[in-house]
């Protein structure tokens, strides 16, 4: 396995409130992980920082680049089999998989991105999939993919001329469409998708940015119990078929259960257990802090 994201100490107060208090975790590229917690426990805040759309009171944050990206500021990026593995006990400790030192982290392969704009994370390869559908309505699903590969790749956002006579640009989009099996809608404007496909093409925006990381928020949110089968049987599919490791914050436990290999259980900012599903099912913190204390 290969640490592909860490925090260190990462902490995040608004005033007195502290919404994320000293979380240090690695997150590995083997891993389907979860994040779970009552409302409030700091789930959104988390991803925020991990995103850069809010910096950090404390701490650090390190995603490991994609293999054809420059590394900013003298950074070392890994070779493709390369890293630090990170040790775990394997229990619901909230300390498992704690980051390594500052001074380790070229070492690691891994690239110090605290404080980096959101659009600078991206292009290191950590992606994004909203809860809230922020797709270009007015644009069909293979115009949305164009605009991720031409975000991916640095160009001009004219994506109704340059990007509609690209041929290398459209077939690359065509494959992430392939991925979330959105072929048969690729020319539909996404505003007359039903709810599941816009859930997809949100994905698929991520896919399109050639990520190492995707944090997807609530994938399955406002799905009927059909539309969140298949979108967990896709998760499954991507997580199998491509390179891109897969964090997931999701209020179904159903779900949450059926998907992951790891969970960490957030509660008041604080990490307070991590391990594989039955391991977190069976801590009493969590059935406490998420799931009412009830036996």
């Amino acid at each position: 396995m290969t640490t592909v994201l860490e925090t260190e100490h990462l902490t995040r107060e608004f005033g007195a409130l502290v919404a994320v208090d000293d979380v240090s975790v690695a997150i590995d590229d083997a891993d389907i992980t979860s994040i779970i917690g009552p409302n409030g426990a700091g789930k959104t805040t988390f991803y925020n920082l991990l995103a850069g759309q809010l910096d950090p009171t404390e701490g650090r944050i390190a995603i490991r680049p994609r293999r054809e990206d420059p590394v900013p500021d003298g950074g070392t990026a890994a070779d493709a089999d390369g890293g630090t593995q990170m040790d775990a006990d394997g229990g619901t400790d909230a300390n498992a998989g704690t980051a390594t030192d500052p001074d380790d982290t070229a070492d690691a392969g891994l690239v110090d991105v605290t404080g980096m704009e959101p659009f600078e994370i991206n292009r290191l390869g950590l992606a994004r999939a909203f809860q809230i559908n922020n797709v270009f309505e007015r644009l069909t699903v293979l115009e949305n993919v164009r605009v991720a590969r031409i975000s991916r790749e640095g160009r001009t956002l004219d994506v109704t001329s340059v990007a509609a006579s690209d041929d290398e640009l459209n077939e690359q989009a065509r494959r992430v469409l392939e991925l979330t099996n959105l072929e048969g809608v690729a020319d539909t404007r996404c505003a007359n998708l039903s709810h599941g496909d816009v859930r997809k093409v949100e994905i698929a925006l991520a896919l399109g940015t050639d990520p190492s990381v995707v944090l997807l928020d609530e994938p399955t949110a406002g799905m009927n119990a059909t539309e969140t089968r298949r979108m967990v049987e896709l998760i499954g599919e991507l997580d199998e078929t491509t390179d891109t490791t897969f964090l997931v914050t999701e209020h179904d436990m159903e779900v949450v259960l059926g998907i992951s290999d790891r969970i960490l259980v957030f509660n008041n900012g604080r990490l307070i257990a991590d391990g594989t599903p039955d391991e977190v099912m069976a801590d009493e913190r969590v059935r406490e802090a998420y799931l009412g204390g009830e036996g």
